[in-house]
């Protein structure tokens, strides 16, 4: 099975983060940005009203309006394939349980975690069907 570029939505409100994230996933793990959102408002608002549009959702969990936490609680009915990441720098034990309790299928570090979440977007784009 070939790997199938993962449609991918991102929330983070450090556009320098954002750009290099974005730069980094697409270059080694198979991930096509589809658009990007800085404030809980806009990445409810987008993935909820793009269903089909897109297959991981990587968020972080302070914006500069609301919480990815609130993201995430709006994306409680999604397809059977897509993902939701959060990438934060406080990724402590009492938010990766908060994040597991919301359905959240990982969790990873901005400071040292960024080669596994890497690795988890490979791991996907390899599992997706090619036709979804």
């Amino acid at each position: 099975m070939h790997p199938v570029k993962l449609k991918t939505y991102i929330v983070e409100d450090n556009a320098t983060i954002r750009e290099n994230l974005i730069g980094t996933l697409e270059e080694l793990a198979f991930i096509e940005a589809v658009g990007v959102a800085d404030t809980e408002d806009e990445g409810k608002h987008w993935l909820t009203a793009h269903p089909e549009q897109w297959d991981i959702a990587i968020i972080d969990l302070f914006l500069r309006q609301g919480s990815g936490l609130g993201v995430l609680a709006a994306c409680q009915t999604r397809m059977p394939h897509q993902r939701l990441v959060v990438l934060s720098n406080y990724a402590t034990p009492d938010v990766r349980m908060r994040c597991a309790q919301l359905g959240v299928d990982a969790v990873f570090d901005k400071s040292n975690e960024i080669d596994a979440l890497i690795d988890y977007c490979i791991t996907q784009s390899h599992s997706l069907p090619e036709t979804r």
